[in-house]
């Protein structure tokens, strides 16, 4: 029951937030912790401590701006983890560019659409990853650029990229390498880099990270130095980082959870960044905390089960691990207990957070009681505020359901040239509509219940429905299709597709998963299709999703833990 108090919260503190920029961080961090161990890449055997760190963003950042960058334009990056995503990240700050982070799982369709979406002029990607060769599909957009000198791209399809820098040791016809930059660095170009460092403002857009829309194609939410910096240190204070912790990093950079939460955390506190591989894998987490005494990990809740679950778990001494966080994706409870009691993890957190909020706006503190670290998500971050509120905005009491909002200094810009979905999402008194549904009980505490919208969280990854329902229409035999989450018990849930279609046509489960093969990421393939004939629908013509989860569920003789 509730107290009668509103579900309002807000972190009050007494420590201010920092007001500088990456670039100016990055070189505090340096001067104080230069001798320390800042980046190690053990899959590409790169160590360097912070005054390397330094040396190798700086002439990276000159060879940028020597390549004619300047302030403002956009550069994207298509890569799995690697030393030259970090170091690219805090470059680009550096020259005053807008990095745009590209998920390694982008196929054509989605790559094209970004790149155009913000106006990329440069690109900065990995040669291939898995199954994707990038140099490959790069080519099919733009053909030009076997016929073009570096830096002069004038494609079709890619209107505005005129620079492709490639992560590769051989040359590329009409590309720049990576390794080469640098040393197109000039005295000139240091000198406009060391005067640029001024002009930059904390509040300049530095970062934009797409997120799938419920209506559409995805959305570049855009975020500035001061979003992310704060939101790194407040996120390192729960854990309680200090300059002698040593992070495991398994989560991709593309995401917030890698490029804020890991990297930001890490370079705010002087602590030691460690990657493991360019992709998660459950062995090399487990051989790199080991080998590297890591005294922290990140990861969603899959990860830290593959973990558990290796069958060489009990042969890695794990004892240096103190903290970590789990988050992008309800965390088990009984998970939480094993990494806990078998990976030494016991000042581990849970945090929540969304790409447009930069990401944290609720963490579990190290000294919270364990029963609250398992079931809840902890408690607001200090300088945020969050209300719950009714359908009709109005802010519930305690202990009542509700959509979480946020509202402070970790709330983005808005969606890269996207006004009309920029207001949808932040209303005039500059809340954050997350379309979480929550509950924050007497003692502030939060729990996430649902979800406003039908979002599929798979694996830590969201998934929107919408966006493969608009992707899956455009398929000739398909008439009308619903997608929606089925629950899985290794990735939380799974892509369910429902399809009707056109008169006379016939297909199978598998021409439409081939049909989405190399033009969607993976996680977005429908892993269940059915073909019906009519979809469950409202009186007023509305799909009814939940009636086809229920389906599927008692289909599939799915067990389902059911939420208050």
């Amino acid at each position: 029951m509730s107290n009668g108090e509103p579900s309002f919260v807000h972190g009050a503190s007494a420590e201010p937030l920092m007001y500088v920029t990456l670039g100016a961080l990055l070189d505090r961090t340096a001067a104080a912790h230069g001798t320390r161990e800042a980046l190690i890449v053990r899959h590409q055997g790169i160590r360097l401590d912070y005054a390397g760190l330094k040396a190798e963003v700086d002439a990276f950042a000159a060879g940028l701006v020597a390549l004619g960058l300047e302030p403002g334009a956009r550069i994207g990056i298509w890569s799995p983890n690697c030393a030259e995503w970090v170091i690219a990240q805090f470059a680009t700050a550096k020259a005053g560019l807008v990095l745009v982070n590209i998920n390694p799982a982008y196929r054509l369709a989605e790559l094209e659409y970004v790149l155009n979406k913000v106006s990329c002029k440069a690109l900065i990607t990995a040669k291939v990853f898995k199954s994707s060769d990038y140099l490959a599909m790069l080519r099919t957009l733009a053909p030009e650029i076997e016929h073009c000198a570096p830096g002069t791209l004038c494609a079709v399809k890619l209107p505005h990229l005129r620079c492709v820098i490639a992560i590769d040791d051989a040359p590329q016809a009409g590309m720049y390498r990576y390794a080469d930059v640098a040393g197109y660095a000039t005295a000139a170009s240091r000198a406009d880099l060391a005067a640029l460092a001024p002009t930059l403002q904390p509040d300049d857009a530095i970062n934009i990270q797409f997120t799938s829309g419920t209506t559409g194609m995805p959305k570049g939410a855009t975020l500035t130095h001061f979003n992310v910096i704060n939101n790194g240190w407040f996120v390192g204070r729960a854990m309680r980082f200090g300059c002698e912790d040593r992070l495991c990093i398994p989560v991709p950079l593309y995401h917030c959870f890698g490029m804020v939460m890991s990297v930001l955390t890490c370079v705010t506190h002087g602590a030691t960044m460690v990657f493991p591989a360019e992709a998660f894998e459950p062995k090399s987490v487990l051989e790199t905390v080991a080998a590297e005494r890591c005294t922290a990990l990140h990861g969603v809740p899959t990860m830290f089960i593959a973990e558990l679950d290796h069958p060489d778990f009990a042969h890695y001494d794990l004892s240096s691990l103190r903290t970590g966080i789990m988050a992008g994706a309800p965390c088990p409870i009984e998970v939480m207990k094993r990494v806990i009691a078998d990976m030494h993890m016991t000042e581990v957190t849970i945090a929540y957070g969304m790409t447009e909020t930069s990401p944290v706006s609720f963490q579990s503190g190290v000294d919270d009681p364990l029963e609250k670290r398992v079931s809840t998500i902890g408690r607001v971050h200090p300088h945020v505020q969050v209300k719950i509120v009714d359908g009709e905005g109005r802010t519930v009491p305690r202990n009542t359901r509700g959509e979480l909002c946020t509202r402070g200094y970790s709330v983005m810009r808005g969606y890269w040239d996207d006004e009309d979905r920029t207001r949808d999402a932040i209303d005039a008194a500059g809340w954050m509509h997350t379309g979480d549904l929550a509950v924050i009980d007497d003692e502030g505490y939060c729990n996430i219940v649902g979800r406003v919208k039908d979002m599929i969280i798979r694996g830590g990854e969201n998934v929107y429905p919408r966006e493969i329902e608009e992707f899956l229409f455009r398929h000739p035999q398909i008439q009308d299709v619903a997608v929606f989450g089925v629950p899985d018990q290794r990735f939380g849930e799974q892509v369910g597709a429902w399809i009707r279609l056109r008169e006379g046509e016939t297909a199978t489960a598998e021409d439409i998963r081939a049909y989405c093969q190399g033009q969607i990421a993976h996680y977005k393939i429908p892993h269940y299709v059915r073909f019906v004939d009519a979809f469950p629908m409202t009186v007023t013509g509305k799909i009814q999703k939940f009636m086809m989860r229920d389906a599927m569920i008692e289909e599939l003789g799915i067990s389902v833990q059911r939420t208050a």
